[in-house]
Order: structure tokens, then sequence, then C-alpha cells
């Protein structure tokens, strides 16, 4: 990437930004004398349509764009439910790169054409994200592999948005106040590096491996070290079926209640008995084999949770299954998180709305009104007054909640997560 090029996307993804900050300048002018009703709705529709150009930018772009679309998508506390919604489709909307422009990183990194090292490999990726994309091949040995390949020149796309980021979040906050943008752009430079660096993804699969020895409900696929650098991963290709496919899993005679409940209890294991997780299980990193057996892949996002911590988040789950909203918000204030005004009274409001419509709530697990009900209580406090600093390690623990949450639901699964969360705490732990 060039200066000119650099300077062209720098303009793009500022304009983008520019222009949708002085469209709702001219907004507000406009809605001033409206009815609140008409108000609303225009704002609405503005908010859709802004999510929509930021949709477009990010996927012509790609890069981190798609990261920020991705975290912008995940985090309803903050932006606003239409962002939201058009923006959670880059989970699944990558475009790829062109074998022509992925086979030369290949041959690059490892020293050697491509037919030399595989005896075959599909043109076409089988899996596309915004850093890399993943291709199915054979070693010359006969070995099925999956060999994951940066995009060319991204780590320097990553550090030319990373520094965008960083000056349009500090814009933002001189222009709109009650717009924070430091948590995403912390979480940003903190991660997408380390997720750059596939030796690291590598040995963060093996821990995860390792922490798993013994369990043959639990794959994660071999690494092949020969074939392996910062930028190409080469590893044993697992076959399996997507665990959001329903009618494949009913197809195959695969248990879904059995599927929910592996799955479930692989993450909490990970949590409350490894310390170190897998921080990204999204459905394209999930597959299920017949056992059931549960494949996981990605392990560029892993995190390893400090001991401190931990027994701060054994402290929350305690009182969540004791219902005891006030020491649910001395939990939360416990583990780090603050709010803008200062104001510890968001907390007992938290504790007290989690304890009304979760907290060992079996009809709150079957009524999607009332988690619908739920979130927007959340969001309002959310809003009413933003947390402005929230641990990273809960972070990642409440986004594998819910991304658990919704694969339950998408698996028609009954099982109580709280239930399994108690089940992992010792008698010393657990609530009397």
């Amino acid at each position: 990437m060039n200066t000119v090029q650099r300077l062209r996307r720098s303009a793009q993804v500022s304009w983008t930004v520019a222009s949708i900050y002085l469209g709702y300048r001219r907004l507000a002018w406009r809605n001033r004398r409206l009815p609140s009703a008409e108000a609303a709705r225009r704002l609405s529709q503005y908010h859709r349509r802004s999510a929509q150009r930021i949709l477009e930018t990010a996927t012509q772009l790609q890069g981190l764009l798609i990261k920020v679309g991705q975290l912008i998508g995940a985090r309803a506390d903050i932006f606003p439910d239409e962002y939201v919604e058009i923006l959670s489709q880059l989970h699944d909307t990558v475009p790829p790169r062109p074998y022509d422009v992925i086979r030369p990183v290949i041959e690059q990194e490892l020293s050697a054409p491509v037919e030399q090292v595989f005896a075959e490999l599909a043109p076409m990726p089988v899996a596309s994200a915004s850093l890399a994309q993943v291709h199915r091949g054979r070693l010359r040995d006969g070995r099925d592999v999956a060999v994951k390949v940066q995009y060319p020149e991204i780590e320097e796309i990553v550090q030319v948005d990373l520094q965008n980021m960083r000056l349009l979040g500090r814009a933002a906050s001189r222009v709109l106040p009650d717009l924070d943008l430091t948590p995403i752009t912390e979480e940003l430079s903190a991660n997408v590096p380390l997720e750059l660096d596939f030796v690291n993804e590598g040995h963060n699969a093996e821990a995860t491996a390792r922490n798993f020895a013994g369990q043959d409900n639990i794959i994660v696929p071999r690494i092949y070290w020969e074939h392996t650098t910062k930028r190409v991963l080469t590893m044993e290709f697992v076959d399996g079926i997507k665990i959001t496919d329903v009618a494949a899993l009913d197809g195959a005679g695969i248990d879904r209640q059995e599927v929910a409940r592996l799955v479930a209890e692989c993450y909490i294991q990970q949590i409350f008995s490894h310390g170190f997780f897998h921080a990204d299980p999204h459905p394209g990193n999930l597959f299920v084999r017949p056992g059931p057996q549960l494949v996981i892949v990605d392990f560029g996002l892993s995190k390893e949770l400090p001991p401190g911590f931990l027994q701060g988040f054994v402290r929350l789950i305690s009182a969540l299954i004791a219902a005891d909203s006030a020491a649910l918000g001395r939990a939360f204030r416990d583990l780090g998180f603050r709010t803008r005004r200062a104001d510890d009274a968001v907390f007992d409001a938290i504790g007290e709305a989690i304890v009304a419509r979760l907290a060992r709530n079996e009809e709150f697990n079957r009524d999607r009104q009332l988690l619908l009900q739920f979130q927007e209580r959340m969001l309002h406090i959310f809003r009413e007054n933003p947390v402005v600093r929230v641990p990273g390690e809960f972070l990642y623990i409440g986004r594998v909640i819910g991304l658990l949450s919704g694969l339950g639901v998408q698996l028609g699964s009954q099982i109580n997560l709280l239930d399994l969360l108690g089940a992992h705490l010792t008698p010393a732990q657990a609530p009397s």
C-alpha cells in the first residue's frame, strides 16, 4: 500500500463518517418542529440508511473496517437497534479474495511453489473473514488440510485503519460527548495484532487441545507446523456440520439437545476449569460430528483469565444463582465496571433487572417476549448512564455467553445456562 492508497483509504473512511454526522445534524434541525412520533420515525430511517452506508463501505474496503462493523453490530448497549441489525450481517457476508491474490502469499510464506507442498489446493475458499480466508487442500503425503491465508498487505491496512479509528474516536468524543468509541478502539488495538499472528493462533489451538486431552467429544484440529508461518496456518481438515444447520443435524440423526449441552459445557469448562477459552464461538467456528462431537476452529481470539478476575466472576454467578440483586450490583462494581457519571445506582438497577427477568427463571428461557423485554430494560439502563469501563475479560465472557444463548435458541434448546454455570461452582463458592 503506497502513500496515495493510504490517503485515499483514510479520506474515504473520514468522508463516510463526516457525512453521516452532518446528516444527523441536519436531521436534528429539521426535526425540531415535528411531532415526536414523526421525528422518531425519521431518525430511525436515517439510522438505517447510515448503517447501510457503513456496511457498504466496510464491505468495499474490508480490512479492519469489517471488524469495526462487527463490533458495532455486537454492541447493542451503545448503538441504535438499526445499526445492530444491519451491521451484524458482516458476520456472514465477508467477500473472499481471488485465488490469484492468495497464491503468492502461500508461496512466499512457505518458500516453495504451491504444487511442491500440496497435492491439491482448492482455488475457492471454504470460509472468508476480515483478515484471512481458508482453502481446503491435501498435502503431498496425503493428509487433508485446511490452509488459512492472510490477505496481502492486511497488516499495513490494519495499521492505517487503527490510526483512522483513533483519530475519528477523538473527533467523535468532541462533537458527540455521549458516544465513547474508546472501548472499541482499545479492543481492536489490543487484539487484532494477536489475530494477525498465526503462530500465536496455532499455540492457542494446541493449548486448548491439551486442556481437552482425553475428551473424545471435543476436537481441535492438529497444527502442521512444518507448513505454518505468521501469515499461513496449515491444520488438519476435520469435516463436520455447521452447528446452526439444523436440517443437516436432524438428517444425520444428531440430537440437537445433546449438541446444545455439549457446546455449553465445553465453554463453561474452558472458563471455570481451564481459565483459558476460545473467545469467538460464532457458528462459523463450530462444527458437529456424530456422537455428538464438537469441532472448534479459529483460535486467533483466545483469552486467559487472571485468577483475581475469575474469583470475582464466580461471586457474580453466585449472586445470580442466589437471586441477590444487591450482591450482583456489588459484583459488577468489584469486577471493575465504571459508568460515565460514576453513579453506582446503575449497578443496583442492573442487578434488579437481571434478577427480575433472568435469574433461575425457566419461563424466561422459553418466552421470547420476556427476552426482548429484558434486553430493552438493560439497553435503557446502559444508554441512560453509559458504562465507560468494562473489564476486557468480562466482555469476552459476555460475548461467549451471548453467542451460546443464540446457538441454544437456534438449536431449540431448553437448557438453562445459569444452572450449568452453577454446577461448576465448588461447594465453598456456591450460594447457601
